[in-house]
């Protein structure tokens, strides 16, 4: 006996094979936070890049804005099954903010004002892959999605594109992050399905 009846073909495939396993669309754009958001206020934002040597890079808002920026349109999957397509934003390239620094780290430790942490390899931070976002869909960033600016990294999982973001450790071998100490997949690839360790 057949188990699979005629006619039927599963659920019906995203017809542009943007969808990876396990994810449906939004049109929304859902807020999921461990905690309070933080009040971060311009005149006191940094940025801060510190190497493994302790060499240490750091720009203020106005020193931030005036670097070249880039208008990337990406697609986001979130680790909690939503991806949202075509998302614009504004930022600067992380090739941009790491073109002077020198080092030999393989890894790095993301770090937001609240003290959420994640963690990466660094090859995924550069290649015109990784922006800190400061505004989105034309609009300055809301706090509540990680304004003033946030890491935007979408080929990783969304929680690796942390918000309220103040700097970057990079290490020579890798430190688990907040959610990566839960149990969360040290990569977080949604075309892998690697939401928790082991998968």
């Amino acid at each position: 006996m057949p188990i699979i009846s005629r006619g039927f073909h599963g659920r019906a495939r995203d017809p542009r094979h943007r969808l990876p396993p396990g994810q449906y669309e939004t049109n929304g754009f859902p807020v999921l936070s461990t905690g309070p958001t933080p009040a971060v206020h311009l005149d006191q934002w940094e940025f801060t890049i510190r190497t493994e040597t302790g060499a240490r890079h750091s720009w203020d808002w106005t020193q931030f804005l005036a670097l070249p920026d880039e208008t990337p349109t990406v697609d986001l999957h979130c680790v909690t099954k939503w991806s949202k397509f075509d998302t614009d934003w504004q930022g600067v390239s992380l090739d941009v903010l790491l073109e002077d620094v020198e080092t030999n780290a393989d890894y790095a430790l993301v770090r937001s004002y609240g003290d959420y942490t994640t963690n990466m390899p660094l090859e995924d931070l550069v290649d015109g892959q990784a922006w800190i976002a400061y505004r989105y869909d034309g609009e300055e960033l809301d706090p509540e999605h990680g304004g003033p600016a946030r890491l935007l990294i979408p080929h990783l999982y969304f929680w690796k594109s942390a918000k309220w973001v103040r700097g970057i450790q990079l290490l020579m071998e890798e430190e688990r992050g907040f959610w990566e100490t839960y149990g969360y997949h040290d990569y977080g690839d949604p075309w892998r399905e690697q939401r928790y360790q082991g998968d």
